[in-house]
């Protein structure tokens, strides 16, 4: 059969990849879209969308008849799920081939045997592939699960049976915490994957993982397109892959290579699928398969030269692989960075608004989702883009990763660059010292900002623009209104310090500066004072449009400057940086009020609430636990005292900022 028209049921930056396959396979793709995605960026790319249903993805995105009756109406010859939602689910893979149409990926009965975890374990066993000692059986009961870790011995990691993505996996480390883990791990498995099965395996903690691409005809004829390493992770999702597995003995990575083959050969492996694996000193042990394309497919694009989109197509169309086992090469190094919308030094929690600003670098291959202007809802993931590098080896590739990283910016939602960027420049990264909990063990490290080069010169040279943007009546200036900088006038004497106009920023990764601006002097010079009134002389001449010559000290910077609504965006040689004007003043707070109420950090649903109104709690008690975006999230105290004025129940969506509770102080405690 030859595929003409291609239902994408998927969003964001893998249905604009999986649209641009289509169209180079000469295929017409097709999108669909919920309520919140009814603008969205693979919406406007892709051209020809079907709506699907309300937000929230179980009435959306999972919805079998709705992406069946879409396919329908688009008059699809094929459904391509993509990765996550309905891509490893048998019920949808069947109800594809019943209508007529080509499912992209593989058989209904692979997805059944890879979708559960403990029967991929079986088919590994069967294959003679290793894997990892644990309980071989799925558990749901908390006292059988309970026994079971206790028999064994911690740390056990808790895995749903259904799980992927990272999500459904807890780590048992510490007795004392047990039935609370239990209890979150089966309402996880539960709520995400419909099941509340478990299974339980020996904890390896300074494993590196591997995983092995395979694609298959569905003929018994299975390839490899060699390993990536995602050792690199963060509750058990990953963030930085690469392709090849540096550092680690060819020999070893062909045995691994050579078992992942074995297992598809044992089941007609049709379409591509990854067989992961980890890998702790000379042995290796199978973890799990994902039957679909992966998020980290790129790197091995890079490195093999082929499309696996296209080659998905083929075996779809029935035309086979195409290839045997010694075309396939590997040139060079490739990594990918997820740059997401989250907040790493806050959990990772994601952060959801409006995308006010998006500068993403040239001269690599950007793989997005959304576009200036977008927003990040709590319903989806929160990845904003990948970075993918290929360099002739790792150490030029790092170097291609970090300068990327260093022109990428991103305003409106907080984002993980800054830690992306740390992760980049770490010595034991560099010499792939790291394990999958690595990130876990120097968070603090990776997430404490770093002095940067000519940092307080950019922040004057933000409030220079800035000031000057509002007296030539910049249009973008919102504060272009002598009501919000008294004191100012220009060309007139007296102390500099208080004729200056006062500029306050925030952004940058560092806390809210107060500055002043000097009159401007002959040839665009200026004298700007931080908060600490420390003097700071520069030249600031405009070569062309948004360009502009830096004169500090002697040395001379070129930048380009972008300023809308407040924001004010600087492309310097220290990498892209963003500063946000504020009035003056805006942020002072009311602490002793603040800290007694307990705040949703974002948008989502609450799943549990742990106290009631009249209860006694400390600081860093759990008031109530929510999720977002893939991620269960502890909301806490910040005082101590009294449960009051619980606003929240179970199954509640909440917004940002929302007050959930109150935290009254106890009777006798006030000074």
């Amino acid at each position: 059969m030859q595929i003409k028209t291609l239902l994408v049921a998927n969003r964001g930056e893998i249905a604009r990849r999986l649209a641009r396959g289509a169209r180079a396979h000469g295929a017409r793709p097709v999108a669909i879209h919920s309520d919140v995605d009814a603008s969205a960026a693979h919406v406007r790319d892709i051209g020809q969308s079907i709506w699907i249903g309300a937000g929230p993805a179980a009435e959306s995105y999972l919805k079998i008849d709705a992406v069946l009756d879409a396919a329908k109406r688009a008059g699809a010859d094929a459904i391509h799920p993509g990765y996550g939602f309905l891509a490893e689910n048998p019920e949808f893979a069947r109800a594809v081939e019943a209508a007529g149409m080509a499912f992209i990926g593989p058989t209904p009965e692979t997805l059944e045997k890879f979708g559960d975890k403990a029967s991929a374990k079986t088919a590994a066993i069967a294959a003679g592939v290793p894997v990892i000692p644990g309980d071989k059986g799925a558990l749901s009961d908390p006292d059988e699960i309970a026994k079971a870790v206790l028999a064994m011995g911690l740390p056990i990691l808790l895995k749903a049976v259904g799980g992927g993505g990272g999500r459904g996996q807890r780590l048992v480390e510490n007795e004392a915490t047990l039935a609370e883990d239990i209890e979150g791990a089966l309402r996880e498995a539960k709520s995400t994957f419909g099941s509340k099965g478990m299974l339980l395996e020996r904890f390896l903690p300074d494993a590196r993982h591997v995983e092995i691409q395979i694609a298959g005809d569905g003929q018994g004829h299975v390839v490899h397109l060699f390993e990536r390493d995602c050792t690199l992770q963060r509750r058990h999702q990953k963030v930085i892959e690469e392709a090849p597995a540096w550092g680690l003995p060819r020999d070893l990575l062909d045995r691994i290579a050579g078992d992942a083959v074995r297992l598809g050969q044992s089941l007609n492996y049709r379409s591509l699928g990854t067989v992961e694996f980890l890998v702790v000193g000379g042995e290796y042990f199978f973890l799990e398969v994902n039957p679909r394309i992966q998020v980290e497919h790129p790197v091995t694009e890079a490195i093999t030269g082929l499309d696996l989109v296209a080659l998905q197509l083929r075996i779809a169309e029935g035309s086979g692989l195409g290839l045997s086992q010694d075309d396939i090469t590997c040139t060079g190094h490739a990594i990918e960075a997820r740059l997401y919308a989250e907040d790493p030094a806050n959990q990772f929690a994601p952060s959801t608004g409006q995308i006010t600003g998006l500068s993403l670098p040239s001269g690599i291959r950007i793989d997005s989702g959304v576009e200036t202007g977008d927003s990040v809802s709590p319903f989806y993931d929160p990845m904003i883009a990948k970075l993918i590098v290929h360099g002739p080896d790792r150490e030029t590739a790092l170097a291609q990763l970090a300068q990327a990283l260093q022109h990428t910016n991103v305003t409106g939602v907080d984002t993980n660059r800054d830690f992306l960027l740390a992760l980049t420049r770490d010595d034991d990264f560099a010499a792939m010292q790291v394990h999958t909990r690595w990130i876990d063990a120097n968070l603090i490290a990776l997430t404490t900002p770093q002095a940067q080069p000519h940092a307080a010169l950019w922040s004057a040279v933000a409030a220079v623009l800035f000031v000057m943007d509002g007296r030539a009546g910049g249009a973008a200036n919102p504060w272009n209104n002598r009501n919000h900088f008294t004191g100012w006038r220009l060309g007139l004497g007296g102390d500099p310090l208080e004729a200056g106009q006062r500029v306050a920023l925030s952004g940058n990764g560092s806390d809210e500066d107060d500055l002043r601006v000097s009159h401007i002097g002959n040839g665009g010079d200026f004298t700007v004072y931080d908060s600490d009134d420390i003097a700071l002389s520069l030249t600031c001449c405009e070569v062309s449009e948004n360009r502009w010559k830096i004169t500090h000290a002697g040395e001379v910077l070129m930048i380009e400057s972008r300023l809308s609504n407040g924001e004010i965006e600087l492309n310097t040689p220290d990498g892209r940086l963003s500063f946000q004007a504020v009035p003056p003043l805006a942020h002072a707070s009311e602490d002793g009020v603040a800290e007694r109420q307990v705040i949703a950090p974002l948008t989502g649903a609450v799943v549990a609430v742990k106290v009631q109104s009249g209860d006694r709690v400390a600081a860093g008690d759990v008031v109530a636990i929510m999720e977002s975006m893939k991620m269960e999230l502890k909301i806490c105290a910040a005082a101590d005292g009294i449960a009051a004025n619980i606003t929240v129940q179970p199954g509640q969506m909440v917004d940002r900022g929302q007050v959930i509770a109150d935290i009254t102080e106890e009777e006798g405690t006030q000074a």
